[in-house]
C-alpha cells in the first residue's frame, strides 16, 4: 500500500481526506505544503497535515493528488502545531482554521514566490526586426525594435516605455517572433538589520523591563507590561526589538486597530533600518499577498499587523508584542472561526519557545487573574516619559448643572479655560451620528429600523437616518410619516457635539474621528495631523480616540454620556467602562503641561466611579475580580456560547432547545444556561439566540463540547439556522 497523504480542506466538515501520492512520485508533497486535489467536481486548494500507512478508504476509492504547489511547507511546524491546538480549543474544522491563517491568493494557488512575466526576442522576431518589418503595422514595428535593443523585457518595463503593447504583442507572437514567459522572482537577499536612530534614555522601570524581557529571548515567557498611559511602553517594545534584531530574528507586533498601524509603522522605520511587513484589513488582496511574501521569505525582520497577523509566517521568529492586549478587537466576534488573536499569540510563543509580551495601561481582567496565579510575570511601568504627571481626574454632577447638547456647565467652562491657555481638548463620546432617536413630538413615533429591534440613528449632515446594526439607511423626514407632524432629534451623538462647540467656540478648529468620518485609507492618519500639527484646537471622538494616540498639548479631555456601562446586564460592561475611561483620561497631559479629566454623570456615588478615582485601575480590577470570583464568571470559570439566528424567532430557539436537550444530563461541573434570544432579537432581518455552557475547569468544558458538538450538528432543525460555537466569549447577549 502507498503512503496516505491526509489533507485539510476548506470545509464546514471535521476531518481530513485521504489522497494517494501524485503519479510523478519524484514530487511527494512535505507536511504543511499546499497541494490541487480531486473533490467532486472541484479542483480546491489544500494542506497536507499527515502522512499515514493506511486508510480507512477503501483504495479503489482513492484518488491521487492533481498537483503539488510547493517544493517546502507554507507552514512551519510551529505553525502547524498551534493551528492544530487552535482548531481543537475552539472546536473549530481544521481545514478552516488552516485556512484562515493564509492570504486569499495563496488560498487559491498562488505560488509562494511573486512571478514576473517576460517577452522575449526569438531570432526570426530579431531578423524581421532588422528588415523593418512588418511594415503595415507601426505598433508591433515599434515592439520589435525596442525589444531588438534589449531582447527580453518585463511587461512592468513594457508599460512603462509602449502604450496598448498587449495586443501587438500576441500578434507577433502568432507569428513565432515573441514569446512570453511566467519567471519566478528569487527573493532578495536579505539586508542586514540596523538601529538607524537611537532611542531616548530610559528611565530605570524601562530598563527593568527590557533587561527582564530579553533575558527570557532563548525561551517561552509571558510577561504583562502594565504600563499607566504615557509611560514609555512602545520604547521599550523598540528595544526589545532592536535586540532580536541584532541577534539575526526577527519580531511580531500586533495592534487592536488599523489606526495605530501607521504611527507604529513610523516609529519603527525612524528606528530601524530593516524591511517590515505590515498586514491588516485594509489592504487589498495583492497587497495582503505582498507582504505575507515578505514575512514568509524572511525578507520582513520586522512583522506588524492586526488580529490575524498572529498567524503570519515568521523564520527565526525571537518575539511577539501584543500591544494593547485587553483591547476587544483582538477577538474574531464574527465569520466561522472565532478566536482570540490575543490568546493564540501566547499559545504561539509557547510552541516557538519565545517570550511574549502583553502590554497595557488597563490590562484584561484575566490577564492579571494569570499574573495572580503565576503565569504570567507582571511588569510596571508606574512613572510616565518626560517627567509627565498623570491627569487629575474630577467627576461632574449632572443632576445638579444645566446640560447643553450633553455638555455641562462645568464642562463648557473648562473647556473656554484651557483653549485660552494654549491648549488641545479632547471631547470623548462613545456614539457616533448626530442623535440616536428622530421623535414626533406629537403622537410620539420614534423611527424604527424595520430590520431589527432597534431604532435608527440620525446622522443631519447627510440628511439620513442609517441603522448602526444592519447598515439600513433611509433618508431623514420632513415630518412624521404616522401623523404629519414635525420631528426632532434626540439625544447627542459626536456629530451633535461637535456643532454644539462649533457654536460655543467659533473660533476654535475642531476636529472628529468616528466611523463617520474614516471611510478611506489616509483618512484617520489627516485627522491626528491636524491634531499634532496645533491645527485643530478640540477633537471630538469616539472609542477610536482612545487607542494610543498621543497628542501631547491636549490637556483637557471631557467624557460624556459615561454611564452608559454602569447597569449593563453584561458581566463585562464595567470592566470595559474601566478600561475606556482609563484609556481616553490618558490622553491628558502627555506633554510638559499637567492633564485634566472631567467626568459626567449623573450617578457620581455609584462604586465603579468612586473606586476608579479613589484607588485607580488597579484597585479597580481588584475589587472586579473578587465579584467575579463571587459570581463564578471568567476568568473563575469558563464559558462557550452556541449561537444562531434564523428566519424565524421560533425556529431560532427551537434549535438551541434540542441542542439543550441532547445535554440533559450534564457531566458534574457543566451547566447549560438558557437558551434565550438577544437583547436586540431581531437583527439585520435574522432572529438571534444563544445558549451557553459554563464550567468552573477548562479540561471538563471542552471535554463536554468535544462529545456534544458532534450530536449537535447531526439535528435537522441545525440545517434551519445559522449557527456557530464562540469560546471564551467576549460579548454576551
Amino acid at each position: 500500500m502507498p503512503q496516505i497523504f491526509r489533507v485539510a480542506l476548506d470545509t464546514p466538515l471535521r476531518r481530513l481526506f485521504d489522497y494517494l501520492p501524485p503519479a510523478q512520485a519524484a514530487l511527494a508533497p512535505a507536511v504543511g505544503a499546499r497541494v490541487r486535489v480531486p473533490f467532486g467536481r472541484q479542483r480546491p486548494v489544500g494542506l497536507v497535515v499527515e502522512v499515514a500507512d493506511t486508510s480507512e478508504v477503501a483504495p479503489a476509492r482513492l484518488k491521487p493528488i492533481l498537483e503539488v504547489l510547493d517544493p517546502v511547507p507554507v507552514l512551519d511546524e510551529a505553525l502547524q502545531g498551534l493551528l492544530r491546538r487552535a482548531a481543537e480549543y475552539y472546536h473549530h474544522p481544521l481545514g478552516q482554521v488552516l485556512s484562515s491563517a493564509l492570504p486569499r491568493a495563496i488560498r487559491f494557488g498562488a505560488p509562494l514566490n511573486a512571478h514576473e512575466e517576460r517577452w522575449l526576442l526569438s531570432e526570426a522576431g530579431a531578423a524581421a526586426a532588422a528588415a523593418g518589418e512588418p511594415r503595415r503595422a507601426p505598433k508591433q514595428r515599434a515592439l520589435l525594435a525596442l525589444l531588438l535593443e534589449q531582447r527580453e523585457l518585463s511587461a512592468a518595463a513594457l508599460d512603462e516605455r509602449l502604450r496598448e503593447w498587449r495586443a501587438p504583442a500576441r500578434a507577433l507572437a502568432a507569428r513565432g517572433w515573441l514569446a512570453s514567459a511566467e519567471v519566478e522572482l528569487q527573493p532578495a537577499p536579505d539586508p542586514a538589520a540596523s538601529v538607524r536612530a537611537a532611542g531616548p534614555p530610559l528611565l530605570p522601570e524601562q530598563q527593568t523591563a527590557v533587561e527582564s524581557i530579553a533575558a527570557s529571548l532563548d525561551r517561552f515567557g509571558a510577561f504583562v507590561l502594565h504600563g499607566i498611559t504615557g509611560s514609555g511602553k512602545t520604547e521599550v517594545y523598540l528595544r526589545l526589538t532592536e535586540r532580536v534584531l541584532l541577534a539575526g530574528r526577527r519580531a511580531l507586533l500586533l495592534v487592536p486597530e488599523i489606526g495605530l498601524t501607521p504611527q507604529l509603522i513610523e516609529r519603527f522605520r525612524t528606528r530601524f533600518e530593516a524591511p517590515m511587513a505590515v498586514l491588516h484589513s485594509a489592504l487589498t488582496d495583492h497587497e495582503r499577498l505582498i507582504a505575507w511574501r515578505d514575512a514568509f521569505s524572511g525578507r520582513a525582520r520586522i512583522v506588524l499587523g492586526t488580529r490575524s497577523a498572529v498567524f503570519a509566517p515568521v523564520p527565526d521568529l525571537g518575539v511577539i508584542v501584543v500591544d494593547e492586549e485587553h483591547d476587544a478587537s483582538f477577538k474574531q466576534h464574527e465569520g466561522g472561526f472565532r478566536y482570540s488573536a490575543r490568546d493564540l499569540a501566547v499559545m504561539r510563543a509557547r510552541h516557538t519557545g519565545v517570550p511574549v509580551v502583553l502590554g497595557s495601561a488597563t490590562p484584561a481582567l484575566e490577564t492579571l487573574q494569570n499574573v495572580a496565579a503565576g503565569r504570567y510575570g507582571r511588569l510596571g511601568l508606574g512613572r510616565r516619559a518626560a517627567q509627565a504627571q498623570p491627569p487629575t481626574l474630577k467627576l461632574i454632577d449632572l443632576r445638579h448643572n444645566a446640560v447643553r447638547a450633553g455638555l455641562s456647565t462645568p464642562a463648557v467652562l473648562a473647556i473656554e479655560r484651557h483653549l485660552s491657555e494654549e491648549g488641545q481638548v479632547l471631547v470623548f463620546l462613545n456614539r457616533r451620528g448626530y442623535a440616536p432617536t428622530l421623535l414626533c413630538t406629537a403622537c410620539g413615533w420614534i423611527a424604527p429600523c424595520r430590520e431589527c429591534d432597534a431604532r435608527l440613528t440620525v446622522h443631519l449632515s447627510a440628511d439620513r437616518l442609517r441603522c448602526h446594526h444592519c447598515g439600513a439607511d433611509l433618508p431623514l423626514p420632513p415630518r412624521c410619516p404616522q401623523c404629519g407632524f414635525t420631528v426632532k432629534p434626540v439625544g447627542q451623538g459626536t456629530e451633535r457635539v461637535e456643532e454644539t462647540l462649533a457654536a460655543l467656540f467659533p473660533a476654535a478648529a475642531i476636529a472628529r474621528l468616528d466611523r463617520d468620518v474614516v471611510r478611506r485609507r489616509g483618512d484617520a492618519e489627516g485627522v491626528m495631523r491636524r491634531m499634532s500639527s496645533g491645527e485643530a484646537r478640540i477633537l471630538v471622538g469616539t472609542q477610536m480616540v482612545t487607542k494610543g494616540h498621543d497628542f501631547p498639548n491636549v490637556t483637557l479631555v471631557v467624557v460624556l454620556n459615561a454611564d452608559q456601562g454602569l447597569f449593563s446586564t453584561d458581566f463585562r460592561a464595567p470592566e470595559r467602562l474601566a478600561q475606556t475611561i482609563v484609556q481616553v483620561a490618558g490622553r491628558a497631559g502627555r506633554g510638559s503641561r499637567a492633564g485634566e479629566v472631567l467626568i459626567q454623570t449623573e450617578y457620581p456615588d455609584h462604586p465603579l466611579l468612586t473606586h476608579l478615582l479613589a484607588h485607580g485601575y488597579d484597585g479597580f480590577a481588584s475589587a472586579a475580580l473578587e465579584e467575579r470570583a463571587q459570581a463564578r464568571w471568567p476568568p473563575f470559570s469558563r464559558l462557550a456560547a452556541l449561537r444562531d439566528s434564523a428566519r424565524t424567532s421560533a425556529a431560532a430557539l427551537a434549535f438551541l432547545t434540542e441542542a439543550r436537550r441532547l445535554a440533559q444530563r450534564p457531566p458534574a461541573g457543566v451547566r447549560l444556561l438558557g437558551p434565550v434570544p438577544a437583547v436586540i432579537h431581531k437583527r439585520a432581518g435574522r432572529y438571534h439566540a444563544q445558549l451557553l455552557v459554563e464550567s468552573r475547569e477548562r479540561r471538563a468544558l471542552h471535554a463536554f463540547l468535544d462529545e456534544w458538538l458532534p450530536q449537535v450538528e447531526q439535528l435537522k432543525s441545525a440545517r434551519a439556522v445559522r449557527w456557530s460555537l464562540d469560546v471564551d466569549p467576549l460579548e454576551l447577549f
